[in-house]
């Protein structure tokens, strides 16, 4: 089973998954967070550099409705940083990227999504993975979208089975994803909702010919997930207090003002609390804090304080 850390706005970036690749070094594959403009900026340029990846097998992901502009991206960063691969997002949920026909807006304009995918496969210079949802409003389309995909040599093709409307909340669709293992010709993962070992069991026996997952929210709550299912002991709080050391070091070494490397930080709490016996005191300990004194002194106290036991 290949395992692959989900790109996550804000949260997935080289700091953390250098860090990640530290302490638990469990992740066969990493997902940046999306690219979308043909300038990269310093944040997207740091994320994707080479030296800030050493060693990290990473695979860029583009947001984008426009074939010219993600063929100038994905061509860029083979010619200039060496990816042989990228990913495109048809996935992203928000508000603002569907408004745009971004993300898995793009879903609901399969004729342009078929000509802007006859475009990059023909214009492009590296492999393409496609990481899709299974429509917008409902399902309805997506034997047709899976049609549509069949027609192009997708390196593999990661899916989300949810529609857009759904978010991250709505239950996820299995039968969607059991139709893409009748009907795709492509490799396909696995991706939603696994937080334990259990979670990944369970999808293991729904699709025995599925060899792929990508795990995203689950690996922010337990970083030792990916560990537990290759059979490696459960993640200890001397190791989540260092890793999580790492990430803030990280941050503050990047970053100007107290104020920026918290904000990073606390949402990255959000999930981490999880794995402590009362998560919403921990938060609120965690967003009490206004400075980088404030805040160290509320991590140790968290250690140092709470009886800690892993929500498994």
């Amino acid at each position: 089973m290949k395992l692959y850390l989900a790109p996550m706005e804000a949260l997935t970036g080289y700091i953390y998954r250098n860090a990640y690749h530290h302490f638990f070094d469990d992740a066969d594959r990493y997902f940046t967070p999306f690219i979308a403009s043909k300038k990269l900026n310093s944040k997207e340029k740091n994320d994707i550099i080479p030296e800030h990846n050493s060693g990290i097998n990473v695979i860029p992901q583009i947001l984008t409705n426009r074939s010219d502009e993600f063929i100038y991206i994905a061509n860029r960063l083979k010619e200039f940083y060496g990816y042989e691969e990228v990913n495109l997002n048809l996935g992203c949920p928000s508000g603002t990227v569907v408004a745009k026909n971004r993300g898995s807006g793009f879903l609901k304009c399969l004729s342009e999504l078929d000509k802007f995918l006859e475009e990059i496969y023909d214009g492009c210079k590296t492999k393409i993975s496609i990481k899709t949802r299974t429509g917008v409003e409902n399902s309805d389309e997506w034997a047709s979208i899976l049609e549509m995909y069949n027609k192009y040599p997708l390196s593999e093709l990661i899916i989300h089975p949810r529609c857009q409307k759904d978010f991250y909340a709505g239950p996820i669709r299995y039968d969607d994803f059991r139709l893409a293992t009748e009907v795709s010709t492509h490799s396909l993962c696995f991706n939603g909702d696994i937080n334990s070992v259990e979670d990944y069991e369970r999808i293991r026996n729904m699709f025995p010919t599925v060899d792929k997952i990508m795990c995203g929210r689950g690996i922010l709550k337990n970083p030792g997930l990916f560990g537990e299912i290759k059979g490696k002991e459960p993640m200890d709080m001397d190791t989540l207090k260092a890793f999580m050391k790492e990430v803030y070091l990280g941050y503050k070494e990047i970053m100007s003002g107290d104020r920026n490397v918290l904000f990073k930080l606390k949402e990255l709490w959000f999930y981490v609390a999880k794995n402590f016996d009362n998560p919403e005191k921990v938060v609120r300990k965690i967003r009490k804090a206004q400075s980088c004194t404030e805040y160290e002194v509320a991590v140790n106290n968290i250690f140092q304080w709470y009886e800690t036991v892993l929500e498994r």
